[in-house]
């Protein structure tokens, strides 16, 4: 059995009777008694037949029409996903520290970062590195990312106190990569950015015991991230992705403790336009490769400076 994307295809092997150069049945009779053998075991392999994989989606309840966006939990999971993992090949040209071309400064997470205190950089020029940077005010999809890399512009501007008293002042347009609500907002297909501060318009509260994949944990206009799931059965540990918090400067699956992250401000949020189950089933969207690679937050901090 195969799926496709307009349904289901069943495939079997049937045994059927070979008949030789000089024994080929000429007779009209003779054919329907080969179609009326072949028939019945037809019909048995066929009823025996179960689809090897579900569609989840088809069981979704559809989000907010008036949403700005549509999204499914799966479709966010594989978003953040591809924002941990994507594969990039910076040089020295790409990196920055210093001011850019407007007079702003810019500091790269490459691996010659190295702050008196705090997350050094990470990334190396002229190796494939894997994930997005993390960009103060960022909000690049894959391909716009990988375009202005080839052009050389700076990957990455890390987050400091100095640029979240400027805020909006302090986001260089010279940069590029994505920042943790930029990163959110791409996981939700939004048509442009929402802070953390403007998320929270669009969305619902939820109890935190309810959390499901692709919800959201936010502290407004602090920090942003997406829910991946349940890390524990007694739903004390949570899975999250987000960009600018510890410990590298890009995209990474987490686990935490939730009690941990709710003292800390993160108020648990479900997008509107995030299709839902009836009722919810605690399936893991992602698989067990992917979720053995997560790195075990027990003492979460806010995220950025």
């Amino acid at each position: 059995m195969k799926t496709g994307g307009g349904g289901i295809r069943f495939s079997f092997h049937l045994r059927i009777f070979h008949y030789g150069e000089n024994s080929v049945p000429t007779s009209l009779n003779s054919l329907r008694r080969l179609f009326w053998l072949t028939l019945p075991a037809a019909a048995l392999l066929t009823s025996c037949v179960t689809p090897e994989v579900a569609t989840p989606e088809s069981t979704l309840l559809p989000g907010d029409p008036t949403a700005p966006s549509q999204v499914t939990p799966s479709e966010a999971m594989t978003l953040a996903e591809q924002y941990t993992r994507h594969p990039w090949r910076p040089f020295a040209r790409n990196i920055l520290h210093g001011k850019d071309s407007a007079r702003i400064p810019v500091e790269t997470p490459d691996v010659s970062y190295r702050p008196v205190s705090g997350r050094t950089g990470w990334w190396v020029p002229g190796q494939i590195n894997h994930g997005i940077p993390y960009k103060w005010g960022g909000f690049d999809d894959l391909d716009s990312f990988d375009r202005a890399v080839a052009k050389g512009r700076p990957a990455g501007d890390v987050a400091s106190p100095a640029k979240r008293q400027a805020n909006n002042a302090a986001v260089s347009a010279d940069g590029v990569g994505v920042d943790c609500s930029g990163f959110v907002s791409r996981c939700l297909k939004l048509p442009r950015v929402h802070d953390s501060a403007e998320l929270p318009s669009i969305c619902d509260p939820i109890d935190p015991r309810d959390l499901r994949p692709g919800d959201l944990l936010v502290i407004p206009n602090r920090h942003a991230s997406i829910v991946a799931g349940w890390a524990k059965p007694d739903q004390s540990w949570v899975y999250l992705y987000e960009t600018g918090g510890q410990p590298d400067w890009k995209p990474d699956l987490k686990a935490s403790p939730l009690d941990k992250l709710l003292a800390l401000g993160f108020q648990p949020l479900r997008y509107r336009g995030m299709a839902r189950e009836a009722l919810p089933s605690g399936k893991q969207l992602l698989t067990r490769s992917v979720l053995a690679k997560a790195i075990l937050i027990p003492n979460p901090t806010i995220g950025d400076p």
